[in-house]
């Protein structure tokens, strides 16, 4: 992926009625780069990757990734893997029965592919246990399986170390490492500094709608 920037906002605006949500960003983020969004809660961050991914329509404003505008040539972007908000499965069917079946979708993934991705995030592959039976660390991990499975130049992780235990965090940071040093594209965010600091090329704070860069 060799333009400049992968993810690119002009003037967007999004409201739920009279509420302004997010207020007149302009927001770049450069392919290959790792960009992180510090915020409280409510301050607009979720909505904003919504909008990204095309989940949400923009109120104005325009929104490209990956060269294409989002609700105008594309639905959704191409290459894409998402976390936002608790990720949601089939919860009477194993981990790896719900990846089978997403990437049966596509048809672009082999068995050992989900094996690997599995072994990856730290699941076992022979894992019987439907995800009814979970742990909320195990839910994310399995997640962050999904997202990454298919290889997307573009990884958008809304709070990806939620449920996690401090070992967790550190496995997860590494995988996220690891997929910055192949070039991809990632936009975060994250209530931990710490996550943002060490992962980060470039850190915004977002607070009632309006973003500024901090790194």
């Amino acid at each position: 992926m060799h333009r400049e920037n992968y993810i690119e906002l002009t003037g967007v605006r999004k409201c739920f009625g009279e509420e302004e949500i997010l207020k007149k960003l302009d927001f770049s983020v450069e392919s290959g780069k790792v960009y992180g969004i510090a915020g409280n809660n409510g301050s607009g961050k979720t909505v904003l990757m919504k909008c990204i991914c095309g989940f949400l329509p923009v109120t104005e404003g325009l929104v490209k990734v990956g060269g294409k505008y989002v609700g105008q040539e594309v639905d959704f972007p191409e290459s894409l893997g998402v976390i936002i908000e608790t990720p949601g499965f089939l919860a009477n069917l194993s981990g790896r029965r719900n990846l089978e079946i997403l990437a049966d979708i596509r048809g672009k993934l082999k068995r050992e592919d989900i094996t690997a991705v599995l072994h990856k995030v730290g699941l076992d592959p022979n894992l019987k246990k439907p995800v009814s039976r979970y742990s909320l660390g195990m839910r994310q991990r399995l997640g962050i399986a999904q997202a990454i499975m298919e290889d997307p130049e573009l990884l958008i992780l809304d709070e990806p170390f939620n449920g996690l235990d401090k070992y967790g965090v550190e496995e997860i940071r590494r995988l996220l490492l690891r997929e910055k040093e192949k070039g991809k594209t990632i936009l975060l965010a994250s209530h931990n500094s710490e996550d943002i600091r060490i992962l980060c090329d470039r850190v915004f704070e977002m607070d009632a709608g309006v973003m500024r860069r901090v790194k």
